[in-house]
């Protein structure tokens, strides 16, 4: 993968601290080669106190887009024109699109857990689900099943119980959603509620690399045949937590097809021009497993 820049090369990139964990630049550089566009993408390590400057900076150098992530996911808003109807009501940004010196904010994090969920719709339409986690990707794993799903019931499941009550609240008065339960993850009754649901959302870090052999769950008991297994963890793409729901005889989808899907998204929103997904997906698993 080669970069050639010219006067009109156009700069997109991400933002957040620290950056050098992300595979956003191999994952959109991958893309831009394919499509043969003149583009590059960047990452920007950019520190808290310096979140509102170097969104300025960006805008007056003329950089037409950007990702946002960790930390700035949130704070990014107070600085933009506009944002979408997703990121107005789940109060988080992950993609920044400069028109015209003005910036306007999406979320395609929920275009990803959308694209990644349709073909199960029918599993999930009317059923329970649970969601393991409430933080930021919960958010707006909640509002996609809510918006597009409409689930008989949603369980949040968290350690900090206080933390999926707030979020049941939230989405309350955001949404008049009003089918949301909670509980503090531990067992028994938790797992009785991950059992007796049609769809489980693991949205927490727990199993990511370097900690492979952590998971939420270590017993396929907790788990059946019927169930659908999400984990939103990509690295490694089968954690403990989707082996063990395999075990059970679950179906289980990893974390890669929401973060190709979403890369798609904000990928369009820039360049205006189809996201090579297939090839991108066989590229990013050759180099995460070389």
């Amino acid at each position: 993968m080669k970069n050639t820049f010219h006067f009109n090369t156009q700069i997109i990139g991400i933002i957040g601290h620290p950056i050098k964990h992300s595979y956003s630049p191999f994952i959109h550089n991958v893309a831009i080669e394919i499509r043969k566009l003149d583009y590059v993408y960047l990452p920007f390590d950019i520190p808290a106190l310096n979140l509102k400057d170097a969104l300025k900076g960006m805008t007056a150098l003329g950089i037409k887009g950007f990702n946002i992530t960790i930390p700035h996911k949130e704070a990014a808003i107070q600085y933009l024109s506009s944002v979408s109807d997703e990121v107005s009501i789940i109060g988080s940004v992950n993609t920044i699109v400069n028109e015209q010196g003005k910036l306007i904010g999406y979320n395609t994090d929920t275009f990803g857990i959308l694209e990644t969920l349709l073909p199960f719709k029918e599993e999930i339409a009317g059923n329970k689900v649970c969601v393991i986690g409430a933080g930021g990707s919960a958010r707006a794993v909640i509002y996609t099943l809510i918006k597009n799903f409409k689930p008989k019931k949603i369980f949040i499941v968290n350690r900090n119980e206080r933390r999926a009550e707030n979020l049941k609240d939230f989405f309350a008065e955001k949404m008049k959603y009003s089918s949301i339960k909670t509980k503090e993850l531990v067992p028994p009754s938790a797992f009785e509620v991950i059992k007796d649901s049609s769809l489980v959302v693991h949205t927490t870090p727990v199993g990511m690399h370097p900690n492979e052999n952590d998971s939420v769950v270590t017993s396929a008991d907790v788990f059946t045949k019927e169930q659908i297994v999400f984990d939103l963890v990509y690295n490694p793409q089968n954690t403990l937590l989707l082996k063990t729901a395999s075990l059970a005889g679950a179906k289980t989808i990893n974390g890669m097809q929401m973060l190709i899907a979403q890369a798609a998204k904000s990928f369009q929103l820039w360049t205006n021009v189809e996201f090579p997904q297939a090839e991108v997906l066989k590229s990013l698993q050759l180099y995460l497993n070389s």
